[in-house]
């Protein structure tokens, strides 16, 4: 079982010292509501995980289909705050220092890949702002990549299609983790975005995030991106 939640350092009471109450306020309520969509898919995927340990296959694969729901839940999400602080930063030039992705936090090759080439980007991109879009787009792609891989293969799973099964379930155990990863860094750009946002700005900031919260996902431009994510994800975990 993955318990991925402290794999970040968990720095939140430590930054909303430093925030003002309306900022902070705001703060709270996207973390609380991100780590609730979290909470439920991470309880209910490790229920599976441990049914399938305990060698009860018919419950776990009963339980796993709950999670491709839950998954796309928090993904989305995810992916509509990062949206809407890269729509903000280009809008108003509101960007904060930020830090590349450090590989080592992620399970998945693809993943890995992506972070190694955030850090490479992070070396020669000259302006702040650069980098902080390019950490937001990375991020973005990532949790969309992952929730969209860790859906097939929990639906071939609960729906007895998969041929690997092992191998799907290599592929919901690291996307588990390295979605968490990414709910960590989203939590840690915000916070760091919020600490330099100007007041007068916070209302068209929030604004913008209701708008990506119902707004459609970005389409994908190939379907085989999600094939081939697939198949790359699925020889590294365990």
């Amino acid at each position: 079982m993955l318990d991925r939640k402290q794999t970040l350092p968990s720095v939140q009471d430590d930054w909303r010292a430093w925030l003002p109450r309306q900022k902070a306020e705001v703060f709270d309520a996207y973390v609380e509501g991100l780590e609730t969509l979290y909470l439920m898919f991470s309880v209910a995927l490790n229920e599976a995980i441990e049914m399938r340990r305990s060698r009860m296959q018919t419950m776990a694969y009963r339980v796993v289909c709950v999670t491709p729901a839950l998954c796309t839940r928090l993904a989305d999400c995810l992916g509509a705050l990062l949206r809407a602080l890269g729509e903000h930063a280009k809008h108003y030039g509101t960007t904060p220092n930020t830090v590349s992705l450090d590989p080592s936090n992620f399970h998945g090759p693809k993943e890995q890949r992506a972070a190694r080439m955030s850090d490479l980007l992070s070396r020669v991109l000259l302006t702040q702002r650069s980098q902080f879009l390019h950490k937001i787009s990375t991020l973005g792609e990532m949790a969309s990549d992952i929730g969209k891989g860790f859906r097939l293969a929990a639906e071939n799973l609960s729906g007895g299609l998969s041929t690997h099964p092992d191998a799907d379930w290599q592929v919901v155990d690291a996307g588990h983790y390295d979605l968490n990863t990414c709910l960590r860094e989203t939590i840690i750009l915000l916070k760091s975005f919020l600490l330099v946002l100007p007041e007068d700005q916070i209302a068209a900031f929030q604004k913008t995030v209701r708008s990506q919260m119902s707004a459609p996902e970005p389409a994908v431009p190939s379907g085989e991106r999600l094939v081939r994510a697939r198949r790359m994800t699925s020889v590294g975990g365990e």
